[in-house]
């Protein structure tokens, strides 16, 4: 990095956190602390939710996701819109009505205090977890290609975030992360203009898109049943339609973006928005992806992105092996190259398909002899394919501006996660839990102190966690361990009437378990498990309820 990146990304990061505490200064009541005083406007809402689930993994993994698989991963979010409008005609008027501060405090008048308190705590389980990451992902790519410690990485983004979030509270968060996203998309549309800018002299945009296509990542849509792939249209209209729903319908995360709306309309319309945005957005992400693979087509690309991996073998016994598949690797390219600035007949892709097939083989045994080298390294290189083209190629000032666009992007997901649960924790375990009534102050008081220690929490799970098999998928298995179950309570407290709190109480305990061994087995894709998570706990409480209280056909 070079001074002018040091200057923008600082000064970018500096704004946003000086800005999200001055615009939100002064003495605050619980409702404006928590629920941003009720002034926000749609596009704010917008903003906010997308920003939400937009963290730095989006923007770190997706373009690498599309560079080795394609563009199917976009299928994951087809039922987000069918989501959107689900949530807008049931979820929202019923939180207005109510006036809820949290979507938990809902379940209680239709339940019981029990059901809310362990719908809240498994909302604080799996988003406390998740702050965590969305830390530590940003985190340990950075530390990998700048040399940077991982752990004052850690400490860095959770402070920053911490500032401006307990100063704040929900406004500070919304307010914030409209510069977050105008950072993020200025930085995203500049590095698409400069990828495409880069490509030979008579590749055009079309001509790329051809080339990516001969190389079978222009794939968008799968219609197939196979259970072992995992992006699917079905995954994503079935599955991510249940994810979507628990996610934006019941994560206090994003129920606390929309329940800041000025009215039930405003809610509404930033949700639409966020629908309607929000698959172009994805779309264009793994594109950027995409085009960074064509652009490796035309120059040198490494056998394994990952620095700390190529070094680790290079320093071993097993060097030479590894050479050895570097200099297939590169013979493979050359071919490659020769075919496609040769013209892509119908022969010349179906050559270009054998080679890119040899070239995933070499890359799977460079794994294995990294793993050899050293177990502890990381050998998935998905989440280093975009940062090392940023570091490697892009002009000076860019390469802050981009890595300011996955900090702001850290920075935007953690803040909404530890106003959340720091909500969820003053309004739903301890005001409920404390028999004394105290003022406004000191529940805004309280609030504060949660997110610090949330905050706090999300550093040390940082520092601690390890990478999975990607770190976007690693969020979104999180994610469906817990989110059917609690939309499933949602869903029966919405629709299925003569069902008491015990009964949900009973079959939330037993799903959860029941879940969590699914998942250890593997038996489903875990795009599945929200699907699964949400039908048996309705159904078990179904059946609770009817052995044990035998409802009448009214209720029924």
């Amino acid at each position: 990095m070079q001074s002018i990146d040091w200057i923008v990304l600082s000064l970018t990061l500096l704004f946003i956190v000086v800005y999200g505490a001055w615009k939100t200064k002064g003495k605050q009541s619980v409702q404006e602390y928590i629920k941003g005083g009720n002034d926000t406007k749609w596009w704010t809402i917008g903003l906010s939710v997308m920003a939400t689930q937009a963290s730095a993994i989006t923007f770190l993994s997706t373009p690498g996701q599309a560079f080795h698989s394609g563009m199917g991963f976009v299928q994951f979010y087809f039922g987000l819109p069918i989501a959107m409008v689900v949530i807008c005609l049931v979820f929202i008027p019923i939180y207005h009505k109510l006036n809820v501060y949290t979507a938990y405090e809902y379940l209680e008048s239709r339940f019981d205090k029990k059901t809310r308190v362990l719908t809240a705590i498994l909302f604080l389980i799996q988003r406390g977890l998740a702050a965590g990451i969305t830390i530590f992902a940003p985190a340990i790519i950075l530390s990998a290609v700048l040399g940077w410690d991982l752990i004052t990485l850690n400490v860095i983004i959770g402070v920053l975030v911490i500032i401006y979030t307990v100063s704040g509270g929900t406004k500070a968060v919304s307010v914030t992360q409209k510069q977050q996203m105008a950072v993020i998309f200025a930085g995203m549309f500049i590095t698409f203009y400069i990828i495409l800018q880069y490509l030979p002299d008579g590749i055009t945009f079309s001509k790329a898109l051809d080339i990516a296509g001969a190389s079978g990542k222009m794939k968008v849509l799968d219609f197939s049943w196979d259970l072992n792939n995992r992006y699917t249209v079905w995954t994503g209209v079935l599955g991510g339609t249940f994810l979507m729903l628990s996610y934006f319908g019941t994560d206090q995360s994003q129920v606390q973006r929309y329940l800041s709306g000025k009215s039930l309309r405003e809610s509404q319309l930033g949700l639409i928005f966020n629908g309607l945005l929000k698959v172009p957005m994805q779309f264009f992400i793994l594109l950027v992806g995409v085009m960074v693979f064509v652009f490796y087509q035309f120059n040198t690309s490494p056998l394994n992105f990952n620095p700390k991996a190529e070094e680790a073998v290079i320093n071993s016994e097993y060097a030479a092996e590894y050479k050895a598949l570097e200099l297939n690797h590169k013979s493979i390219e050359a071919q490659k190259r020769v075919l496609i600035t040769d013209g892509l007949t119908d022969e010349s892709k179906k050559q270009l398909a054998v080679l890119n097939e040899k070239d995933v083989e070499l890359k799977e045994q460079a794994k294995t002899i990294i793993k050899r080298a050293n177990s502890e390294v990381e050998t998935n290189d998905k989440d280093y394919v975009f940062i090392g083209f940023i570091l490697k190629y892009l002009p000076a000032g860019l390469v802050g501006l981009l890595l300011a666009v996955i900090l702001s992007a850290a920075m935007s997901s953690t803040a909404s996660e530890l106003n959340a649960l720091a909500s969820t924790t003053t309004i739903d375990l301890y005001k409920r839990n404390t028999s004394k009534e105290y003022s406004d102050e000191h529940y805004v008081k309280v609030s504060k102190w949660f997110t610090l220690g949330w905050g706090v929490l999300a550093i040390l799970v940082a520092c601690v966690a390890n990478l999975f098999d990607n770190l976007i998928q690693l969020v979104n298995i999180i994610g469906s361990i817990f989110y059917g179950n609690v939309l499933g309570i949602f869903l029966l407290a919405f629709f299925v009437k003569f069902v008491k709190g015990r009964s949900v109480f009973i079959a939330a305990l037993i799903t959860q378990m029941i879940i969590i061994v699914v998942w250890y087995l593997d038996i489903f894709p875990y795009l599945w498990l929200n699907a699964l998570g949400c039908g048996i706990v309705m159904i078990m409480a179904v059946l609770i309820e009817s052995i044990t209280n035998n409802p009448t056909p009214e209720e029924l």
